[in-house]
């Protein structure tokens, strides 16, 4: 990675790494899950943007292609992120027929769906390239939990998906599929630190008070892991985080400003009080003269 170039401008159409707080979660998430799968693995990543992501997995993998639409995303990409094993080319991901067929054994489309009206047709292009055995992870927001409720709107958005609608997509080219959420949440972690055993357990608080087992959480994203052969072991649960807490550290430093503003706030309401007071006090003495 050459840390001398300068970052893509972020416009919000695609991500950039120097973004911060729960998008830099969000994106850096999808792709920590994705390089465990790629270890010695011919990787595609469609619709790479600035290349993050494809040299990430490119550290485990046998090789990895990443395509972008746009040129000046390639054009970054080659500059920042050259290695032996990985590669950038500009290329449309719902026209690949210039690639062979079963050519990867894994292909990642992270962040692409919802930008395109064309969606069927870049998900038969991937079972195409699909090799025997191989595993597509391909992410989605959730319309209703995205959209819908926050009443928010993403102009980079063509098409967004309800799960139903994403999974009768999935299910009409990928016979074999497991279907994951993602949220960023606010956790309390407890893991065993004398033995690797036992399976994850999780617990949610509902609103009402009652606990129940398991992440009883509205998604709002989720990512889907298709393939055309029975699916290989993947995990229940997959966490990730940064060692710098780096959203708890910005949680922390607002609610130390908010702290310091409504200590201020309340020093200026007893300096106001003590005015009121005096004022008063002085229009008394003058009904008095």
């Amino acid at each position: 990675m050459s840390e001398s170039t300068p970052a893509l401008e972020f416009t919000g159409e695609r991500f950039t790494p120097e973004c911060v707080r729960e998008i830099w979660y969000e994106h850096y998430h999808r792709y920590a899950f994705a390089q465990p799968l790629a270890r010695g693995k011919r990787v595609l990543d469609a619709a790479c943007g600035e290349g993050y992501g494809s040299a990430l997995v490119a550290s485990v993998a046998e090789s990895v292609l990443g395509l972008d639409v746009s040129e000046q995303a390639i054009a970054h990409a080659r500059a920042r992120y050259a290695q032996p094993n990985l590669r950038f080319e500009q290329a449309d991901v719902t026209a690949l027929e210039h690639l062979p067929a079963q050519s990867f054994d894994l292909i990642l489309s992270f962040e692409t769906l919802e930008h395109l009206h064309a969606q069927d047709t870049m998900l038969q292009g991937f079972r195409r390239l699909l090799a025997p055995g191989g595993l597509l992870l391909v992410s989605t927001p959730d319309k209703r939990n995205y959209t819908d409720i926050p009443q928010f709107h993403n102009e980079h958005h063509v098409r967004e998906l309800y799960r139903e609608e994403f999974e009768a997509l999935l299910a009409g080219l990928f016979p074999h599929r497991r279907l994951y959420a993602q949220k960023l949440l606010f956790q309390s972690a407890l893991w065993a630190l004398d033995a690797d055993t036992g399976r994850p357990a999780a617990a949610t608080l509902a609103r009402e008070g009652g606990l129940s087992e398991g992440m009883a959480y509205p998604p709002l994203y989720y990512i889907a892991a298709c393939a055309l052969q029975p699916l290989p072991a993947l995990p229940a649960l997959h966490l990730f985080g940064d060692a710098e807490e780096s959203v708890y550290a910005h949680y922390n430093q607002e609610i130390r400003k908010n702290m310091a503003a409504g200590h201020r706030i309340q020093a200026l309401e007893r300096e106001v009080e003590a005015l009121r007071r005096q004022l008063a006090g002085i229009e008394g003495h003058g009904d008095r003269v």
